[in-house]
């Protein structure tokens, strides 16, 4: 309590009274791991719905189970259409061990479309043919040069995996230039896209392990208009010298329509995108085309003050009309390997359908 000769109008400052609290307002509150339904075994449903009430990222956490559960939910009135959903993320995570759980949405196809980078694509072929290992953010540069060990945050991936990548790829690409070439002037003429050729790869993997794998079984278009920048890039650069003087086609072009026709044909469209930079924007330009997309989860670590397109929040892309103004939005402030296998396992896994 105050004193009665507290300093004049200090009272009045600190103990300023408050307008009215909003109507819904909801209180902030923690998880009790002591009520009944908490006691045997703590279900993922429930932890998340009790981080929607604590606030800060717990609560854009809990935000973004219920868009993508609006999403999942979702049924055109006269076609029965689903949300066309588009998944977007960074190589980093086929990297790490949330590979498998991306590949799982595709399997049991949650997804209509995906983009990625080339890291995303090659990575995970790689991890066919040899595993990724666990390291340290510490381990120095230039011994781990010398082990030829290269380093992907806390990964370590031997180089000879990228040889294995070499020798499995270059006869694959020996395959579709003679394709290419074979077809010139005829009808059934090769055109070669970054689709096209992962899908190839889906198909020439033959692995259930892959990500790929299943998106070529289950025609699930997988975007990379990034697709030299990584070590398919560098696979398709030595080809030229094998293949010399004709080399393999890719059109980005055909690609750009194909996606933004399958933005522009959606009944209703979400975006989940798991990092920022090219997949993000790709998939935003995307819906674009269709004055916004009905809903976005955003997971990353970016933040907007050097207005870069990582860091944008979901409102930006309202102004750009990539998201509706009346669409549902978040973005999580958080590394996705974190939490995005528990927005997963509330959302996805718990289809029944």
């Amino acid at each position: 309590m105050v004193k009665d000769d507290a300093p004049n109008g200090a009272s009045q400052a600190v103990l300023k009274p408050s307008d009215p609290v909003p109507h819904g307002a909801v209180p902030v509150t923690g998880l009790d791991f002591d009520a009944p339904q908490n006691q045997a075994e703590l279900k993922v449903t429930t932890l998340v719905e009790g981080m929607a009430k604590i606030g800060f990222q717990a609560t854009s956490v809990g935000q973004a189970v219920n868009i993508i559960n609006n999403m999942r939910s979702w049924r055109d009135p006269e076609t029965a259409e689903r949300t066309t959903i588009f998944l977007g993320y960074t190589s980093n995570l086929i990297s790490s061990g949330l590979r498998e759980t991306l590949r799982w949405l595709v399997q049991h196809k949650h997804v209509s479309a995906i983009v990625t980078t080339a890291g995303g694509v090659e990575e995970d072929f790689i991890k066919c043919l040899a595993p990724t290992y666990l390291g340290t953010f510490t381990a120095d540069g230039a011994t781990l040069r010398k082990q030829g060990l290269n380093r992907i945050g806390n990964l370590l991936v031997p180089n000879n995996n990228y040889c294995a990548f070499e020798d499995w790829v270059m006869p694959i690409l020996d395959t579709m230039l003679e394709e290419q070439e074979g077809a010139k002037g005829t009808d059934s003429e090769v055109c070669w896209t970054p689709s096209k050729v992962i899908a190839r790869l889906g198909k020439e993997i033959n692995d259930e392990r892959s990500v790929y794998y299943w998106a070529y079984k289950n025609d699930i278009p997988v975007f990379c208009p990034a697709l030299t920048d990584g070590s398919l890039g560098d696979m398709l650069y030595f080809h030229t010298y094998k293949s010399s003087p004709a080399m393999l086609r890719i059109d980005i072009v055909e690609d750009v329509r194909r996606i933004n026709t399958l933005a522009v044909r959606a009944k209703s469209s979400g975006m989940i995108i798991l990092g920022g930079g090219i997949v993000k924007h790709h998939i935003a330009n995307a819906n674009l085309m269709r004055n916004g997309a009905e809903s976005a989860v955003y997971i990353n670590t970016a933040n907007e003050f050097d207005g870069s397109d990582a860091g944008a929040r979901p409102d930006e892309a309202v102004s750009w009309g990539k998201i509706k103004p009346d669409g549902q939005s978040v973005k999580v402030y958080a590394d996705a390997t974190i939490v995005w296998p528990l927005i997963m396992a509330a959302t996805f896994a718990t289809a029944k359908d």
